[in-house]
């Protein structure tokens, strides 16, 4: 399993359920990009009074792997963690850990694009950015 330097508690709402009484899968997402801005936050990327055009970063691409069901009250933890930085882009990976298990029961991976919404275009990543990063993930 992936180690992880950042985590997020998520509470399984009701309304987060499918008709089947599970997690539905659009839920995994949002609980992702919760986690995702909680991440950007930690590490003074974002805060609570900045825009969010002013993140800057948008989706290029998301996969998914489901491992097994959620259901409501089920304790969970979002696990978040940069893997590789590239010039525009950066991946992303981030896991769903049933908190009593400690299994994962989501895993999944993003490819966000440093990207300036007031113009309209992408930007190269922020060299602050890059800096605390790697710092923090310990990436070479």
């Amino acid at each position: 399993m992936t180690q992880y330097n950042f985590t997020y508690p998520i509470e399984v709402r009701y309304g987060d359920l499918d008709p089947q009484g599970h997690l539905n899968n659009a839920s995994y997402l949002t609980f992702f990009e919760q986690a995702r801005v909680q991440y950007f936050i930690h590490l003074g990327f974002f805060k609570k009074n900045t825009s969010f055009l002013d993140i800057g970063v948008i989706i290029a691409d998301v996969h998914l792997t489901f491992h097994s069901p959620v259901q409501f009250g089920d304790e969970i933890l979002v696990s978040v963690k940069t893997t590789r930085i590239g010039n525009k882009s950066m991946t992303v990976r981030q896991s769903l850990i049933d908190k009593k298990t400690d299994k994962e029961v989501c895993t999944g991976e993003v490819v966000l694009v440093a990207y300036d919404y007031h113009v309209g275009k992408t930007i190269p990543i922020p060299a602050e950015w890059r800096e605390i990063l790697t710092s923090f993930e310990n990436l070479s």
